[in-house]
């Protein structure tokens, strides 16, 4: 599989997050059977800025709900704005009731 078609499908997983949810990066990297490739479905991320369909890449956060993809968003607060406006609450960039909000696409998906 080149990058390129696993950054496509990785993209297509977190258009279907739906708003006010959050799932992580190895959330996806696992539904997609790649399973520990959490850092490459970060590069992906890192990526969808240009991509069209838009990606909502702020839906996606660390296992521990951190926003540690905040520094690509070109504002400091720009991902946190965008899950507030979402209705997600965000304390010292984590994600409160992570848990609750937590959306796992092998559950979710059925395909």
């Amino acid at each position: 599989m080149t990058t390129d078609s696993f950054y496509d499908r990785v993209h297509q997983v977190v258009r279907l997050i739906p708003s006010g949810r959050i799932t992580t990066y190895g959330a996806i990297a696992a539904y997609l059977g790649s399973k520990g490739s959490s850092r490459m479905v970060g590069y992906a991320m890192n990526n969808s800025f240009t991509a069209i369909p838009q990606v909502p890449a702020h839906r996606v956060v660390n296992r521990q709900g951190l926003l540690s993809g905040k520094a690509h968003f070109g504002s400091p607060t720009l991902m946190q704005q965008l899950l507030e406006n979402e209705g997600i609450k965000v304390i010292d960039d984590k994600v409160v009731d992570f848990k609750i909000l937590f959306w796992d696409p092998a559950t979710e998906l059925d395909f």
